[in-house]
């Protein structure tokens, strides 16, 4: 019998909107546009894309909403051999000058303003069941072969041990868990405001990270 071959890759990808502080969020652009840029300038990928979802900045409230978002990749590829299923999460970072590859996610909501939602938790396990703060959860795909295959391509980018306690993390810890559960993969990069790295360049960017993701995950 012959091998089956490498595993066809479904990406899914999600943005957030507005929050405090950040009135326009980079991430809803670059995934509003992501399909019809890639296909514009052509990918050289073996690469299928999922679906397209910008989530609401909000914890606790906006889980029920997640949840479906995640369930709906299941749905997608319900019975399909030989694929293998990624999440990848955009999120701002407005003090940020680079990109990060985003290596973990902390068991911990400790939010520094309150989001959409209005909510503001301290210290509060995302995950109860999971145990306290300190536990951690890490992406599956390897953020060093994603970081080499970035910057190979001149793009300035890094990798973090540490995606902040808000909601960024709130949502790749549960999005981690998730995967795990399910046997998919799940990654998150923090990009800078386009003031900082220009729209032009932070498509580009996701593209690359897409060949990125289909190379090594």
């Amino acid at each position: 019998m012959g091998s089956e071959g490498p595993k066809a890759v479904t990406v899914h990808v999600t943005g957030f909107k507005k929050f405090q502080g950040v009135t326009e969020n980079p991430t809803e652009t670059i995934v509003n546009n992501l399909k019809d840029f890639v296909e514009r300038k052509g990918l050289r990928a073996r690469i299928t894309f999922g679906s397209f979802t910008i989530l609401e900045t909000a914890g606790d409230s906006a889980l029920p909403s997640l949840y479906q978002t995640l369930e709906s990749g299941i749905s997608k590829t319900n019975g399909v051999s030989n694929e293998q299923v990624v999440w990848l999460h955009l999120g701002v970072n407005s003090g940020a000058h680079k990109f990060a590859i985003e290596r973990k996610a902390a068991n911990e909501a400790t939010f520094r303003c309150p989001d959409e939602s209005g909510w503001q938790p301290q210290q509060v396990p995302i995950v109860p069941e999971d145990g306290g703060i300190s536990r951690t959860r890490e992406t599956s795909c390897s953020a060093e072969a994603i970081f080499r295959f970035l910057k190979n391509k001149g793009y300035d980018v890094m990798i973090s041990d540490d995606a902040g306690r808000f909601v960024c993390n709130y949502v790749y810890y549960h999005s981690l868990r998730f995967a795990e559960q399910k046997g998919h993969k799940s990654l998150f990069v923090h990009v800078p405001l386009f003031t900082k790295i220009d729209e032009e360049t932070q498509m580009r960017f996701a593209a690359s990270l897409l060949e990125a993701i289909a190379s090594v995950c």
